[in-house]
């Protein structure tokens, strides 16, 4: 039965959306998973697309799946590169990971329009500036 499924909460796992400017001194947006706790996650499972309705119509990506082995605690592992062109649209990554041969996860959604350069913060286990998602 559902009602005996132990859903763990998941804490000390973040998302951040981060601008670099590359060689060419163009701007690149990148995601990150943020492990800020002490525990090692395993076997990390990320789907991450984007999906709206724009002018009455709905848009959606393609669903891209990443897989990560392991992740230190007070680590960071690179997910991909995002392209500007779907922030208008929710961008979500879902996180599905072990520890202690224990699964949680957790759904990540980026609103439209919040990955803007007026809302970038400093991230320190980056030492980026970006948007951060808990």
């Amino acid at each position: 039965m559902i009602k005996d499924i132990e859903f763990p909460r998941v804490e000390g796992l973040s998302i951040a959306i981060v601008r670099k400017i590359n060689e060419l001194q163009a701007i690149e947006w990148y995601a990150y998973l943020l492990n800020t706790t002490n525990e090692i996650l395993e076997n990390i499972l990320i789907a991450s697309r984007g999906y709206g309705v724009v002018n009455d119509i709905q848009q959606n990506t393609s669903v891209l799946r990443h897989h990560i082995e392991k992740l230190e605690g007070k680590e960071y592992a690179l997910i991909e590169l995002i392209d500007p062109q779907i922030f208008h649209l929710n961008n979500e990554f879902w996180v599905s990971y072990f520890v202690n041969n224990k699964m949680f996860d957790k759904k990540f959604v980026f609103v439209p329009d919040i990955i803007i350069e007026s809302n970038l913060t400093n991230i320190p286990i980056l030492n980026e500036k970006g948007i951060l998602h808990n």
